[in-house]
């Protein structure tokens, strides 16, 4: 997942600067994985505006202006999963007309519509409010209870395509899984 969106920023970086928005625990772990394919990122609390990439930390998002950057890069993305979260809405609403958008998450919740509706959101491709009514029925007084209408569920799933891929291995983008597949795993039970 590093890999990917560290090369998604170098691309996007040719038409304008790239914010990458991390878990603090995450953010040098991506510039030292950066280096392997000699991107160069720099982790700053505030933008200097000196660097085509630049990553940090989600609680630092204030100190950096969202129209200084033509791309945008959630790492861990799930962050988005509360709809009434202060932290979902600051994002979406910070980067709407952010021309490039990737929100990267080794954690899918396919089954979470709610998750799926922010990602939608942030990405640009309907409102959260918009697929839940379109592909959705309401279920009693909790705004959780939410089920996918019979009729809409193909509908809804090729609007999720349009905007989502899930990749398990490497043989679902057409490359060998050789080296990814691990052997099976053998225990030991001591008593």
């Amino acid at each position: 997942k590093t890999a990917m969106q560290v090369v998604w920023a170098q691309h996007v970086a040719e038409r304008g600067r790239v914010l990458i928005l991390a878990p603090l625990a995450v953010a040098e772990q991506t510039v030292r994985e950066a280096r392997k394919f000699d991107v160069p990122i720099a982790y700053l609390r505030e933008d200097d505006e000196a660097h085509r990439i630049v990553i940090t930390n989600y609680e630092m998002l204030s100190h950096f202006d969202p129209a200084a950057f033509a791309g945008i890069v959630l790492d861990e993305s799930s962050i988005l999963k509360a709809f009434d979260g202060r932290t979902r809405t600051a994002i979406i609403d910070a980067f709407r007309e952010t021309p490039f958008r990737l929100a990267c998450t080794a954690t899918p919740a396919p089954n979470d519509f709610t998750e799926l509706g922010n990602h939608s959101e942030f990405l640009g491709a309907k409102t959260r409010q918009e697929m839940l009514s379109e592909y959705f029925v309401h279920d009693g007084g909790s705004t959780a209870d939410w089920r996918l209408k019979g009729h809409a569920r193909e509908a809804f799933w090729t609007f999720v395509a349009g905007f989502a891929a899930m990749m398990r291995r490497p043989s679902d983008m057409g490359f060998d899984d050789a080296g990814f597949i691990l052997p099976p795993l053998v225990e030991h039970h001591h008593v």
